[in-house]
């Protein structure tokens, strides 16, 4: 029956979804703070130091945001979309809403390091909304997903509604950010790394609800498959937290629209 609730929403946001991305102004194309606990900070494009980010902090494209150590976050994308981050992440905010010139909206979030949660409106042909790791890159559809990198950049990626279609990615095509104009030190001469090993088998798939795909340091996929409800990883504090959290934004939602 819940998921009979969520896909009925879904149709009725989608009706409007596309009109209210490319009505908004520059000034709505952005994410808000809509939760903070702990130390939660931003780095804006051109910044040198992080800033303390509290509730209804405004966050724009080119942006940095993370998480330190017993610290989570929830982000509100244009009041469509909700990006929440767990302890010790760090995600760059690539583009927020940008409207190309083929006229497609698009968003692209990197994941650095950590985990994070994302629950992402239906998307249509002319959007576009991204998620990419060190090692993969992930097509959001319409998904409520979980996406963990690991320390050594291993990733795994759990959906819990809808669809992502993800591929491998060389390490050095993960997104940057704009060099800052201020003033800074300049490091030395480094050493220039020698070839290195890189992945040469290409990969593509599509994770549907309730599964999950693993993928090591060097990207290759280490496991494909389903899980449950019943596992172990998922009666965690952090999945629990973001399931509440998404049903009673279900539920405002449905009062919102005068659903019963």
């Amino acid at each position: 029956m819940k998921r009979h609730i969520v896909f009925g929403v879904a149709l009725l946001i989608t009706a409007f979804t596309a009109v209210f991305l490319f009505g908004l102004t520059n000034t709505q194309k952005k994410g808000l703070v809509t939760y903070a606990d702990g130390q939660v900070k931003r780095k804006a494009t051109q910044d040198m130091d992080w800033e303390n980010a509290p509730v209804n902090t405004e966050v724009l494209s080119g942006d940095q945001m993370r998480t330190y150590r017993q610290s989570r976050a929830e982000l509100n994308l244009a009041e469509l979309d909700v990006v929440r981050l767990a302890p010790r992440t760090i995600i760059d905010i690539v583009k927020l809403y940008e409207e190309t010139k083929d006229k497609q909206v698009e968003t692209a979030i990197h994941l650095e390091q950590g985990e994070l949660w994302a629950s992402v409106h239906k998307v249509e042909a002319d959007t576009k909304f991204d998620i990419t790791a060190p090692i993969s890159a992930a097509a959001i559809t319409g998904t409520t997903l979980r996406l963990n990198v690991a320390e050594d950049t291993t990733t795994q990626l759990k959906v819990y509604e809808g669809e992502v279609k993800i591929k491998n990615r060389p390490q050095q095509l993960a997104p940057t950010r704009s060099k800052s104009l201020q003033p800074h030190e300049v490091p030395g001469p480094t050493e220039v790394p020698g070839p290195h090993e890189v992945t040469v088998e290409q990969w593509f798939h599509i994770i549907k609800t309730m599964q999950q795909i693993t993928i090591d340091k060097k990207g290759n996929v280490v496991s494909v498959g389903d899980f449950t409800d019943k596992d172990a990883d998922e009666n965690s504090d952090w999945v629990q937290w973001n399931k509440d959290l998404d049903q009673r934004r279900l539920n405002n939602l449905k009062k919102n629209l005068k659903i019963k």
